[in-house]
C-alpha cells in the first residue's frame, strides 16, 4: 500500500475528519437534539460538545499542518481553514442556544410553574419568575465562562503559533549555516586543491633547479680538464 508523502496529505487527512464530524454535528442538531425530550435530548447534546470539541482539535491539527504546506499552496488552504473555523463557530452557536432551550423548558417544566398559580397562591406567579431570573443568569454565567473559555483557546492557539514561527525561523537559521558549512567545505576542499599543485610545482622546480646545477658542475669540471691536460 503507498502512502501519500505530499506536503498537503495530513492537512487533508484532518480536513476530511473535520467534515464528517462536522456531518454529524448538524444531523444530532437538525434531528435527535431538536426532537427528543428530557434526558435523550440531555444525552443528544452531551455527544454533540463531545464532537465540537473534537472538531477544534482538528482545526488545531489543520493549522499545524499548514505551516509545512509550500508558500505557493498555503493562500488556498489558508482560506480553507477560515472556511472551517466559521463552520464550527456556527455549530457552536447553535448548540448553545439548544442548550438554553432546553434550560429554559425545564425551568418552566418544574412543579409549582405559572400554570399552578391561583387566587389562593397570589405568589405562585412571582416564585416562578424568580426561578426563570435565576436560570438565566445561571445560563448568562455560563455562557461568559464558555466566552472565557473561548478566549483562553484562542490565546492558547496564537501562542502554539507563535513558537511554530519561531521553530520555523530556527530551522530556517539552521538551514542557512549547513549551506554556509558546505560551502566553507567546498572553498576548502578547492585551496587544499590549489595548495598541493604549488608543493607539486615546488617540488618539480627544486628537481629542475638540482639537474642545472648538476650539469654546470660537470660543465665546469670538463672545462677544468681540458685546460689541465691539453
Amino acid at each position: 500500500m503507498n502512502m501519500d508523502t505530499s506536503p498537503t496529505a495530513l492537512f487533508d487527512s484532518y480536513e476530511q475528519d473535520f467534515k464528517q464530524i462536522i456531518h454529524s454535528i448538524r444531523d444530532k442538531l437538525d434531528a435527535d437534539a431538536h426532537d427528543a425530550q428530557g434526558e435523550a435530548r440531555k444525552a443528544a447534546l452531551r455527544r454533540v460538545e463531545m464532537e465540537l470539541d473534537e472538531a477544534d482539535e482538528m482545526v488545531s491539527q489543520m493549522e499545524i499542518e499548514i505551516q509545512g504546506i509550500p508558500q505557493s499552496l498555503r493562500p488556498a488552504y489558508q482560506t480553507r481553514i477560515k472556511a472551517s473555523k466559521a463552520d464550527l463557530q456556527r455549530y457552536k452557536k447553535l448548540s448553545k442556544e439548544q442548550h438554553a432551550q432546553l434550560s429554559r423548558s425545564e425551568l418552566l417544566a418544574r412543579p409549582g410553574g405559572a400554570a399552578d398559580a391561583t387566587s389562593d397562591e397570589p405568589y405562585g406567579a412571582s416564585s416562578d419568575r424568580t426561578r426563570l431570573l435565576a436560570g438565566t443568569s445561571l445560563l448568562e454565567d455560563g455562557s461568559r465562562r464558555l466566552l472565557d473559555s473561548q478566549r483562553i483557546a484562542l490565546e492558547t492557539e496564537e501562542q502554539g503559533a507563535d513558537i511554530l514561527r519561531s521553530l520555523r525561523g530556527q530551522r530556517e537559521q539552521i538551514q542557512n549555516a549547513r549551506d554556509t558549512l558546505q560551502r566553507a567545505d567546498t572553498s576548502i576542499d578547492r585551496a587544499s586543491g590549489t595548495l598541493k599543485k604549488m608543493i607539486r610545482r615546488m617540488y618539480q622546480q627544486r628537481f629542475v633547479t638540482a639537474g642545472i646545477i648538476v650539469v654546470l658542475v660537470l660543465l665546469i669540471l670538463l672545462i677544468l680538464w681540458i685546460k689541465l691536460w691539453r
